[in-house]
C-alpha cells in the first residue's frame, strides 16, 4: 500500500481543481479515478506516504506553484516580449550546477527552467543542468544558476528532501 494513499490524494485534488466543480457526480469520478490511479502507479511514484503527505511539504508546493505563476513567469514573459521586440538576445548553453540530490527535485527544477519562457534544459548529467538561454549574460555556471534557477531549486528542496 506504499503510495496509494498520498498518489490518490494528489489525482483526487488534482481531478478536482482542473474539473472546477464539485458536484455529487463529480466526486465520485474523481474518487473512483483516483483511488484506481493511486493503486495502479502509487507504489512506483511515493517512496514514503508519510514524507508525502507531510503539510509542510503541501504548503510549500503551494507557495512554489503561486510564486512560479505570479512571478517567475510574468518576469520571464515580459523579459523574453522586450528581447523581440528589440532583438536583443545572445542565445547559448550554459552549464548549470544542482544541489538538489532527488530525483522529484532535480526533476522540478529541470521542468520548471524548460516552461519558462527564454530557457529550455537540453541535457542532464549527475550534477549539473545544460540550459539553452535566450540571453547568455555569463558563462560561470555559479552565476548562470543565480540567475536561471536559484529560486527553483530552493522550492525543490523545500518540497522535495
Amino acid at each position: 500500500m506504499k503510495g496509494v494513499v498520498s498518489t490518490a490524494l494528489l489525482t483526487f485534488v488534482t481531478y478536482i481543481i482542473f474539473t472546477g466543480s464539485i458536484t455529487p457526480y463529480d466526486l465520485v469520478t474523481g474518487a473512483v479515478v483516483a483511488i484506481v490511479i493511486g493503486l495502479l502507479v502509487g507504489k512506483f511514484l511515493v517512496e514514503n506516504d508519510a514524507k508525502a503527505l507531510n503539510p509542510l511539504r503541501w504548503f510549500w508546493s503551494v507557495v512554489y506553484f503561486v510564486w512560479y505563476f505570479l512571478v517567475a513567469e510574468v518576469k520571464a514573459h515580459l523579459d523574453v516580449i522586450g528581447r523581440i521586440i528589440t532583438g536583443n538576445f545572445e542565445p547559448g548553453i550554459v552549464k548549470v550546477p544542482l544541489k538538489v540530490k532527488s530525483e522529484y527535485a532535480r526533476t522540478l527544477v529541470a521542468n520548471s527552467i524548460t516552461n519558462t519562457p527564454g530557457t529550455v534544459v537540453v541535457d542532464v548529467d549527475e550534477n549539473y543542468l545544460y540550459v539553452n538561454w535566450i540571453n547568455v549574460t555569463t558563462e560561470n555556471p555559479e552565476e548562470a544558476k543565480k540567475e536561471i534557477c536559484e529560486g527553483f531549486e530552493k522550492f525543490a528542496e523545500r518540497i522535495f528532501e
